[in-house]
């Protein structure tokens, strides 16, 4: 049997049946962080845990929407979508239990190509957001008893794409995405969107619907393409200002080595006027797919397996860590919460769900 670990030399800390290990990503929201599931009879899972951050777990309103949301987020159920597994909410904390993949966010593996000159082809590109679209339709058609949900992710970013080492992208943070566009300023804080990947009706507070994430994902192909910030600005009201005004460029004009039939269909997808733009994402996903076909799971994996690999292997030599500990050190007895001030054990790798 395990020894009761103390509160400076623990890695991890207990939340109910959760063992919350070492950061990995923070956000304006949560913090990600590796966990483990501990069951009777010496089961174990590991999983991805996001911490919300305190100031929302302590807002009543907050929490009961969030758990609305995430009720719904859990009735979507596709291989491009992270599965949500749990919702936890005790000890002044907001949990969010997710399935771990093993990759790296589209926003991340971007960042790193740039560094490395290892640009994803176009195939590959595709093949990413083809995935993403497809998870995203699911989520927009999903429904309960027959009755549909609507969900809208209103917040589809590079950061909330996950393209794992199997080639298998998914998209993030459902229930998250919705609850935080609907929550009130708060004294503790303010919940931010990415303005840059915002459709006009959206910053404009107008109805959305499915074609608001169209847009969204467009400004993802448009940059994932191009290599470049489609609007970015330095503050929020100039960001507004680009994104309802300024000329939208052909990716093709942006990089010319991009086939132009891909223009068309990037452009459609960016329309201001949602009556303009595809009227699902799998009328997009489709569309991509007709002009340029698309990469195989294989050679994504083998682009995330040539940009990530530092970061993979590290994270890998410490899942198997945190694996074998799960399996050796089942204890019977509640172990001590590790508060936040205390020193972490084990090494944080970088990079990963957002």
């Amino acid at each position: 049997m395990g020894q009761v670990r103390s509160t400076t030399t623990s890695p991890y800390r207990m939340v109910g049946r959760y063992r919350v290990y070492a950061e990995l990503a923070s956000g304006g929201m949560a913090t990600v962080h590796l966990g483990c599931l501990l069951g009777p009879a010496g089961f174990s899972k590991l999983v991805a845990i996001k911490c919300l951050h305190q100031q929302f777990a302590l807002e009543p309103e907050f929490v009961a929407m969030f758990m609305d949301e995430a009720r719904l987020a859990s009735s979507i159920h596709h291989p491009n979508v992270v599965a949500s597994l749990d919702v936890v909410a005790e000890q002044g904390e907001l949990l969010v239990v997710m399935e771990y993949v093993h990759g790296e966010t589209l926003a991340g593996l971007l960042r790193l190509s740039r560094q490395k000159a290892e640009r994803p082809t176009v195939p590959v590109v595709v093949r990413v957001l083809c995935d993403a679209l497809e998870g995203l339709h699911a989520a927009h058609v999903a429904s309960l008893a027959g009755n549909p949900l609507n969900i809208v992710h209103r917040d589809v970013s590079p950061q909330n794409i996950m393209v794992g080492a199997d080639g298998n992208t998914r998209v993030l943070d459902f229930g998250i995405a919705q609850a935080a566009m609907r929550s009130h300023v708060t004294n503790a804080g303010t919940i931010k969107g990415k303005i840059s990947y915002m459709s006009p009706e959206q910053v404009q507070a107008r109805p959305v619907d499915a074609r608001t994430d169209v847009f969204a994902a467009g400004v993802v192909l448009w940059e994932a393409l191009t290599g470049r910030r489609l609007f970015f600005a330095p503050d929020a009201r100039l960001a507004v200002e680009l994104l309802l005004q300024s000329p939208i460029p052909a990716p093709s004009s942006v990089a010319p080595h991009l086939p132009s039939e891909l223009d068309a269909i990037v452009l459609k997808a960016l329309a201001r006027n949602a009556d303009q733009r595809f009227a699902s994402a799998h009328e997009f996903a489709e569309a991509l797919r007709s002009v340029t076909g698309e990469g195989s799971r294989r050679e994504v994996a083998e682009w995330v397996g040539r940009v990530a690999q530092e970061g993979l292997a590290r994270r890998l030599e410490l899942l198997q860590a945190l694996e074998a500990s799960a399996i050796h050190t089942q204890v019977a007895v509640p172990l001590p919460v590790v508060t936040a001030s205390s020193p972490q054990a084990a090494p944080v790798p970088e990079g990963t769900q957002a």
